[in-house]
């Protein structure tokens, strides 16, 4: 029997067969090492823990240094680096003899301008922030299963063949001189250094080190979707996050994300919410703030700031909380609703979240639509995490329950996953650099909006998810301009603006730019007149980043979702056929289908609605490769479609979505459309037939 899992390994191997290869270059921030220290001094603090020490003056690094380590000798360039260091993302992959041999250079202050260039490098190469063990750390596995107590064990009961430890043997005292001479380079470097965890037994250490943003062009954004069924919590949940407010069991913290009167009055999500959570360099999370209490509002002059939530106005923007961080977290806030499953599944395509936050309310347990979600999110290939809410008013058996079901759905054959409830410090940050790239991994908090239990080490997880950004594999900066447009406005004084993520490339203000495929498959051209990122304005923008773009002469009427912008050349994208347009690629439309459930048949003329990233379509299936003509449950075969509007922009490797009424159906990357059919994927208990098919 077919499964998921090897399905989708068969849609790899083809990818990486087929795939014009992606090139290993990575963005640069020598700007932002060069210019980081006359803007802000350093720091070392707990999360939570004491406050910054005071700012002090850099020192700019040795420009070039060789640095002898383990016999080998590294070029170290801090200004300009011909071949920059693997990518750095977490304690376990990362480069593990560049990084023990840092902990060896900083373990003597001889070779401590050694270890400020290896670090220096380091920064450069991950896009100006690591997370950095020191000492020796137990396995994952045993800080999976630690459960609230950190993993104590004497350093002499250790072996030192023993698997799965990872770092170097520090007693207490080595450690702290490691830790004293990190922060010094750190400081060399105009960077911050926040401890996030410090434990003895053995003796060890996480820090956070990220130097701070000169623009808001080079700050990290990471894109999270969150899901759940309605009445779940997700509203009030990220009011408290983004705001630093308590809610007060009545829905007070939602209020402000609400669009619209309805929602106001229902207290349900209809549309798809955006808000922020911006992180200074020191770790440290940015909020809007309301004006009371202010001089503003003592002396009457803000008549707003004793007003209702409603029609309060705050003392940050999102254009200044993007220019104060260095790191800023999108939360997409989708409907729960059966009745916006359409606009919530356009969210989850078109918005390429880095990872998606199932809601489960704790009093409830997953039930409805949460389970469509969690089907979506796995047909999808997105890392999962779970957040079950509400654990202040739940009852401690209901409780028990919720977790115990949330277990099993994870647990089982259509999802293999291993779920791991946060519950200190240490796993909190070590979790955060491994389910992304482990997506078997799913992290769970037990979060109250009330008590404020669990925030904290949410919040310190979300400030520590590698975003995709310089990902040159999922968004290559040195391939042809394709920015995807999701949402679009007329602007007085302004004209038309368009809203996206860029694909792949690099656009500027001025820049020619052709934007379609219209209705008959062709191209208009225009001028990039202006550039904004979190409503701040930037003068370019590259490959991962969403950014809104104002366009010179365009009408309102003659732009729609789905449309793409890219490079103004000779020869625009044609389409291969009057239903289908295509981008380099692309050879026809057809795709291998998988069909993991449906209740009939599948067979020729076969309608569905598609949603391909901003693409949202019915399209109609013209044939198949299959003797009989129709298509079951478990099913393989090549199929032919074509879209019944309008042409539509697609190309190799995209993941494509059908739903056809209250079902689902997923498509998935390949050499052409690759293609993975599912529908009613987890919507009631998974019965041993689902299971194996998927």
């Amino acid at each position: 029997m077919t499964t998921l899992k090897s399905f989708q390994s068969e849609i790899e191997e083809i990818a990486r067969k087929h795939l014009h290869p992606p090139s290993k270059g990575h963005a640069s921030t020598e700007d932002v090492l060069s210019e980081s220290g006359a803007n802000a001094g350093p720091t070392t603090h707990s999360a939570g823990g004491p406050s910054p020490t005071s700012p002090k003056v850099p020192t700019s690094p040795t420009k070039a240094t060789a640095a002898k380590i383990k016999g080998k000798t590294i070029e170290v360039e801090a200004e300009k680096s011909n071949e920059p260091l693997p990518r750095l993302q977490r304690p376990v992959d990362m480069a593990n003899e560049l990084l023990e041999s840092l902990q060896t250079l900083l373990g003597d202050d001889t070779t401590f301008a050694q270890a400020r260039d290896v670090l220096a490098q380091i920064l450069l190469d991950t896009k100006g922030e690591i997370v950095l063990p020191l000492g020796l750390h137990p396995p994952l596995n045993q800080i999976w299963t630690s459960g609230n107590k950190v993993v104590d064990v004497p350093l002499d009961s250790v072996s030192p063949t023993e698997e799965g430890w990872r770092g170097q043997r520090l007693s207490d005292e080595e450690l702290a001189q490691t830790m004293r001479r990190l922060q010094a380079a750190i400081e060399d470097l105009g960077g911050f250094n926040t401890t996030l965890f410090h434990h003895v037994n053995p003796s060890r250490s996480l820090h956070l080190l990220r130097l701070p943003r000169t623009s808001v062009e080079a700050t990290v954004e990471v894109r999270v979707a969150v899901v759940g069924n309605v009445d779940s919590g997700k509203s009030t949940t990220l009011g408290v996050l983004t705001r630093g407010a308590l809610d007060d069991g009545r829905g007070k913290a939602r209020v402000g994300l609400f669009r619209h009167k309805h929602e106001i009055e229902t207290g349900r999500t209809s549309s798809v919410g955006m808000e922020i959570l911006g992180f200074s360099a020191d770790g440290l999370p940015i909020y809007p703030s309301y004006h009371i209490g202010t001089t503003e509002a003592n002396t009457g002059f803000d008549t707003t700031a004793f007003a209702p939530a409603t029609a309060r106005r705050e003392k940050l923007g999102w254009d200044e909380i993007s220019v104060k961080s260095s790191r800023i977290v999108s939360f997409s806030d989708l409907a729960g609703h059966e009745r916006y499953l359409k606009t919530s599944l356009f969210g989850l395509t078109s918005g390429a979240p880095d990872c998606i936050l199932l809601m489960v309310g704790g009093n409830a347990g997953m039930i409805g639509m949460s389970k469509e979600h969690l089907a979506v999110a796995l047909a999808l290939s997105v890392p999962v995490v779970v957040a079950i809410t509400k654990i202040d008013m739940t009852p401690v058996n209901v409780l028990e329950e919720t977790k115990k079901q949330v277990q099993k759905i994870l647990r089982s054959p259509g999802c293999r996953k291993t779920p791991v409830f946060v519950q200190n410090q240490e796993m909190a940050v070590e979790i955060s650099q491994v389910f992304t790239e482990n997506k078997s991994v799913c992290p769970i908090f037990l979060l109250s909006n009330v008590t404020g239990e669990g925030l904290e080490l949410f919040r310190t997880f979300l400030n520590l998810i590698p975003s995709s950004e310089g990902d040159q594999t999922k968004y290559p900066v040195d391939q042809p301009l394709e920015y995807s447009i999701t949402e679009i406005w007329s602007v007085p004084h302004v004209g038309t603006v368009v809203n996206g993520l860029i694909a792949s490339g690099r656009i500027k203000v001025g820049d020619p730019v052709l934007f379609g495929p219209d209705s008959t498959g062709t191209y208009q051209s225009s001028v990039v007149r202006s550039i904004q990122r979190k409503r701040a304005s930037v003068n370019s923008a590259e490959a991962g980043q969403c950014v809104s773009i104002a366009l010179k002469r365009v009408r309102r009427a003659a732009v729609r979702k789905g449309m793409v912008l890219v490079a103004k050349t000779d020869s625009p994208p044609q389409g291969k056929s009057p239903f289908t347009n295509s981008l380099l690629w692309t050879s026809n439309q057809q795709g291998q289908v998988l069909i993991l459930y449906h209740n009939s048949t599948l067979q020729r003329n076969y309608q569905a609605m598609l949603h391909c990233g901003a693409i949202r379509q019915t399209v109609r299936i013209l044939g198949m490769d299959n003797p009989k003509g129709i298509l079951r449950t478990g099913d393989r075969a090549t199929v032919e479609f074509e879209f019944m509007s309008h042409p539509e922009f697609i190309k190799a490797g995209m993941k494509l979505l059908f739903r056809e009424g209250k079902t689902k159906a997923r498509l998935g990357g390949g050499h052409s459309y690759i293609a993975l059919n599912y529908t009613q994927i987890l919507s009631g208990d998974i019965s041993e037939e689902m299971s194996d098919i998927l």
